[in-house]
């Protein structure tokens, strides 16, 4: 079924149908009704590659993330493509499971279906991948890495200041034994909220013992974790997670062990997905706006009705800290 097809069908030009599929206003109201009538009966579906090849706008968007099963990703993914469907756009996503190589094909990829902009949501950013995207006329949005290019934006969550908020809250209830849990820890936005841990405990008392594990990022990196901590003979009485989904795995492990949260050991995370309120307990946690990322990364990507992109331009993010029940007084010695 060809553009032709529904023109004769709705008795109308090819441009005529062009136009409407491109939802421009210059088509009455009447014509572009009879046009979507016409689309639907011979169940025509453009294509939109090939549109864009002959010089027309692509109306594609692209996204590339570290971990779509974290719902922090996915979260993002779908507050951007909320906004992308409500102008007319469609969003391409990859994910790269927290390889650079993978990274590097995605945006390879993305790059050859000639996406009209694109958001780089990961950890393992190249810094020379990053300068070729900032500097390129490509619209890009980056996530934690680097500064803001020609035609890039980055959107940076101060994760100093929520672990701060966090190491506090804990050293106030009296906690003095504190693990850190994370993953992949050689990726610098990663590897900063465990050097923000251990800085903001290095200021609070010299007297603090402290630790910290890793493994993969999720509810089975986080139970392997917390069983080598378990393991390592050190008694926490509290663990402070990189994020809520590793978090999700630790409180299994610790219920597994016969361990109480938070009678027995207090436990955080980072993020604040919907699953933090369903875990049981209640986990306390570092609220990321999710839906705010999202529509901040579609208004940089595309352009005004009545200009171009938005600048050039750094985004921050101030977290904010929810307490629930997984925290409480540190359990006497």
């Amino acid at each position: 079924m060809s553009l032709e097809d529904v023109a004769k069908r709705a008795r109308v030009s090819s441009a005529t149908v062009s136009r409407v599929l491109n939802n421009l206003d210059v088509v009455k109201s009447s014509t572009r009704a009879r046009v979507m009538k016409a689309v639907a009966e011979l169940n025509y579906h453009p294509n939109l590659h090939a549109r864009t090849l002959a010089g027309g706008q692509s109306r594609t968007l692209g996204i590339v993330v570290s971990n779509m099963e974290n719902p922090f990703f996915f979260d993002v993914f779908q507050s951007l493509e909320s906004d992308a469907h409500a102008h007319g756009y469609e969003v391409v996503a990859a994910n790269t499971g927290y390889e650079p190589e993978r990274l590097v094909s995605s945006i390879r990829l993305m790059m050859g279906r000639r996406v009209a902009g694109l958001a780089v949501i990961v950890s393992e950013m190249d810094a020379a991948l990053k300068t070729e995207l900032a500097e390129g006329d490509m619209p890009v949005v980056f996530y934690d890495v680097g500064a803001p290019g020609k035609k890039s934006t980055n959107i940076r969550v101060q994760y100093r200041k929520g672990i701060e908020k966090i190491v506090q809250y804990l050293h106030n209830l009296g906690h003095t034994r504190m693990a850190f849990v994370g993953h992949h820890a050689k990726l610098a936005p990663l590897d900063e909220r465990k050097k923000a841990f251990l800085e903001t405990v290095a200021r609070y008392s010299p007297h603090l013992e402290i630790t910290s594990e890793a493994d993969a990022d999720g509810p089975e990196g986080g139970r392997k974790a917390a069983r080598q901590l378990l393991a390592s003979g050190f008694t926490p009485s509290a663990i402070i997670c990189v994020n809520d989904f590793t978090a999700i795995g630790v409180l299994r492990e610790l219920r597994d062990q016969g361990l109480r949260v938070p009678q027995d050991v207090s436990v955080t995370g980072f993020d604040n997905i919907k699953l933090s309120e369903f875990c049981f307990p209640a986990l306390t946690t570092v609220h990321i706006p999710r839906e705010r990322i999202g529509h901040s990364v579609f208004e940089s990507l595309v352009p005004n009705a009545d200009g171009p992109t938005a600048p050039s331009r750094e985004i921050l993010i101030d977290p904010e800290f929810l307490v629930r029940d997984s925290t409480g007084v540190a359990r006497e010695s």
